[in-house]
């Protein structure tokens, strides 16, 4: 009777140990997981903050679309379509070495001499003020500019180098004519202050037009409308940009000129411009001597990540930007006021709120265009053809060229 109650114990024992080695196996291998989860985001974290940190400090911008980069997709899309070969020259090495004192590309700025400076100019009214120059509306105080006495002119701030301005200009040449791109007509690097002198717009900025237009927009019941053409127009200059491989890279509201409200707004500031198809000769000189500073909220999260900007980067600023109008020139993520807070912000997946009263339509496009991974965004084709569809069903408007609105009843009286 003894034997077997103690054989009975020890049986109990033996499970009460081996579950108590169960939970001491489960209770460490929880611990661990912990601990290496921590390690994860503890290395994430750091590279977020030195990634912040070496925005502020202006690093070299880095690592656009290019043919080598290894987060280039391997299945076709359009994104591949996007990475197309640097050098374009089909010329032997010595060949083209030979030929280039008398060979130029023409969008290649030209050597000039100094015919307009800033003593030649009236400046009349700032438009805007970036990191890298000022914009003013001015007038030529003798004679004209290709025709033009009223021009806008950008003036560059001490500190920004002949060759900045230069690739500026060989971007804006390259551009050539578009009606939704503002016109490059003169320009000097020969002498400080390096002036671009381009076409005469009549209100300033897209962001400063609403913010001082806002109390006569806001009560227009087209209001939705002219956004939308607005916003057609912006994604006809960047669908131009794409298709002579140009990533602008800085596309926001205070970067597009208004000459008459929503039919002719212009492109304007590529300072930041890169253009693919020369990017491998200039890539090692832009990171030693270009450093440039990047608008943090109007940047996708790919670029916090992986410094990777492409075509989808413009795209992911166009969303941005629709935002930004819907808001009338309200500051992305407003309620953000540190930069570190927009990085993990976006790159944790959080977006901007749909703007109240905006239209379905430009929601959808907004989101689409923040969509991740950056191949599932639209093309700037995409949102061109989206966009013309939701015009064609805007019951108040038969012809967006047309300075006068023009309605269906009026057509019909």
């Amino acid at each position: 009777m003894v034997a077997t109650c103690v054989n009975h114990s020890g049986g109990g024992l033996g499970k009460l140990d081996a579950i108590h080695t169960v939970l001491i196996c489960v209770s460490a291998l929880t611990v661990l997981a912990i601990i290496v989860s921590g390690i994860v985001w503890l290395k994430k974290y750091r590279s977020l903050v030195r990634t912040i940190q070496e925005l502020q400090q202006g690093r070299p911008f880095l690592r656009i679309s290019t043919p080598e980069s290894p987060l280039t997709p391997s299945k076709p899309d359009d994104t591949t379509s996007e990475m197309l070969p640097l050098d374009d020259s089909s010329e032997p090495p010595s060949e083209r070495q030979k030929n280039k004192p008398s060979y130029r590309l023409p969008w290649k700025p030209a050597q000039q001499s100094s015919r307009f400076t800033k003593a030649d100019l009236s400046l009349q009214q700032l438009i805007k003020a970036g990191k890298e120059g000022a914009f003013y509306k001015a007038k030529v105080t003798q004679g004209t500019c290709k025709g033009y006495s009223m021009i806008t002119c950008k003036i560059a701030k001490e500190g920004v180098s002949a060759k900045q301005i230069e690739t500026e200009v060989s971007v804006m040449r390259k551009l050539g004519y578009h009606k939704n791109v503002i016109q490059l007509l003169d320009w000097n690097t020969t002498e400080e202050p390096y002036l671009l002198i381009m076409e005469f717009v009549n209100y300033g900025t897209l962001r400063g037009f609403l913010q001082t237009q806002r109390e006569t927009l806001s009560s227009d019941p087209e209001l939705q409308s002219l956004f939308t053409i607005a916003a057609y127009h912006i994604a006809l200059a960047m669908e131009h940009l794409r298709s002579k491989m140009v990533v602008h890279c800085d596309l926001a509201l205070r970067n597009i000129m208004v000459s008459r409200f929503p039919w002719e707004v212009k492109l304007a500031e590529f300072g930041l411009a890169r253009d693919l198809t020369r990017m491998r000769s200039r890539r090692s000189s832009r990171r030693k001597h270009n450093k440039k500073r990047v608008p943090l909220r109007w940047y996708p999260p790919e670029y916090f990540r992986n410094n990777y900007y492409s075509f989808k980067g413009d795209v992911w600023a166009f969303g941005i930007v629709l935002w930004e109008m819907e808001t009338f020139g309200s500051l992305p993520y407003p309620t953000l006021e540190r930069s570190e807070e927009v990085v993990y912000h976006v790159c944790a997946g959080h977006r901007n709120t749909g703007p109240e009263g905006c239209r379905p339509e430009l929601v959808q496009i907004m989101q689409d265009c923040w969509l991740e991974p950056y191949t599932s965004r639209p093309s700037f084709t995409d949102i061109v053809r989206i966009l013309e569809n939701v015009m064609e069903t805007d019951s108040d408007y038969v012809d967006v060229g047309e300075s006068v609105i023009t309605t269906r009843d009026d057509c019909l009286s």
